[in-house]
């Protein structure tokens, strides 16, 4: 089993099919819109999505990351950490896992979007080399009803 170092006791793994109950909560607590734990037990268990977790050794998660693989091309599709463990290095800890595992892909480029008002994940994607490249006007839905603008960002794999 694949296993890298997180901070203040977690690892990062790969996410087991019983994962998919944890990470669709932690999910919905970070997005307005969370996904159903039915679609994250299928990336989990399915080809060209992996998923990746930060849990402690009784596996309690706090965090994950998921990816999908397409030729040389890579995407994170969303990342959440648990918010008592926000600010704490998980981000980076699951990134520095993702981005060793793509080492062993064909995959070249990373590509992943973020809200243009989420400062704390664009300085978290910045200090790992990615770069703006495009903006999305309107693409994510607020729970007000407001629209907001996604920055594309991308980086090289190697």
């Amino acid at each position: 089993m694949k296993l890298w170092m997180g901070p203040a006791g977690l690892h990062v793994e790969p996410a087991q099919g019983r994962d998919a109950d944890a990470v669709a909560r932690l999910h919905a607590q970070g997005f307005y819109r969370g996904w159903p734990r039915e679609d994250f037990a299928a990336y989990i268990t399915g080809e060209g999505t992996p998923v990746y977790v930060a849990c402690d050794a009784k596996r309690r998660i706090a965090g994950f990351a998921m990816v999908r693989l397409v030729g040389a091309e890579a995407e994170l599709i969303t990342i959440a950490v648990d918010p008592r463990w926000r600010g704490k290095g998980v981000g980076a800890a699951l990134l520095r896992a993702v981005f060793d595992d793509l080492l062993m892909t064909p995959a070249r480029r990373m590509f992943l979007e973020v809200a243009a008002d989420n400062a704390a994940a664009i300085r978290l994607y910045g200090k790992f080399g990615f770069v703006k490249v495009s903006e999305r006007k309107g693409y994510y839905p607020r729970p007000d009803g407001s629209p907001a603008t996604a920055i594309v960002m991308a980086r090289d794999l190697g």
